[in-house]
């Protein structure tokens, strides 16, 4: 299936394409928004889900206006049970069937030989090689002939997505981001789930509002950042995996 509308094909363009959307959608709410692109590049686009509350969110938006629409997450082999169970009971709930995308076995194995399975506490480099070859990887190949990715990304989150807009250019990958949620608060997103009885991961009500892998995550106290609990061995200003400050 192609979409009915293509990408320019400079980079110039490209990032003449975001600033328009962005000027365009720039009170428009998210349902809005996904409507929009869903039918514009329809074929091209999908969601990367990390099963997130803002994820579901997303999830729940996306298939009341197409469910065809592809929805896919990563499985870096070290999520924690509750995210598993979710998956599947967000695909029963909507009918639908999320793509898991895996870490390349060969790679993950020696990576493990070579420094060790927890080596992500050892170094801040050695974390980002984790990260690379069991998310940014699998990553590529998830995202091979689109032309848009949607993700749950808020401003709110932390200091390192205060900068982030709806719409992006996404240089690494040559393609739009789209964060449909950008400028929503805590307090909404939590509502809207409420509301519509979005389906979501039950550690986030045992202290956990940022949940990734399993060694990574951990629970954090009422009124800390929400991604306090993610690699909180490192600077707070640069922690991100990679797969949006690429």
């Amino acid at each position: 299936m192609t979409s009915n509308t293509l990408l320019p094909q400079s980079v110039e363009a490209r990032r003449a394409l975001a600033n328009e959307l962005n000027s365009r959608f720039a009170t428009a709410a998210p349902e809005e928004v996904l409507a929009y692109f869903l039918q514009a590049y329809k074929g091209r686009i999908a969601l990367s889900s990390s099963l997130s509350y803002e994820d579901q969110t997303l999830t729940h938006m996306i298939c009341a206006i197409d469910k065809t629409t592809r929805i896919f997450t990563l499985d870096t082999g070290r999520l924690f049970p509750e995210t598993y169970n979710l998956i599947e009971r967000t695909n029963e709930r909507y009918g639908i069937h999320i793509e898991v995308f895996f870490p390349e076995h060969e790679r993950v194995q020696q990576m493990v030989r070579e420094h060790g399975i927890n080596l992500f506490y050892k170094s801040v480099d050695l974390r980002h090689l984790c990260c690379n070859t069991r998310k940014i990887e699998p990553l590529k190949r998830a995202m091979q002939g689109l032309d848009v990715w949607i993700c749950g990304l808020r401003r709110s989150q932390s200091t390192t997505r205060t900068d982030m807009r709806m719409v992006e250019y996404d240089e690494a990958d040559g393609m739009l981001k789209l964060n449909p949620l950008i400028e929503w608060s805590e307090e909404q997103l939590l509502q809207y789930v409420r509301s519509n009885a979005v389906a979501y991961n039950p550690l986030h009500k045992r202290g956990y509002p940022s949940i990734g892998c399993q060694p990574c995550t951990r629970a954090v106290d009422p009124g800390e950042d929400v991604r306090s609990g993610r690699w909180w061995w490192e600077d707070p200003n640069k922690r991100e995996c990679g797969l949006h400050s690429r």
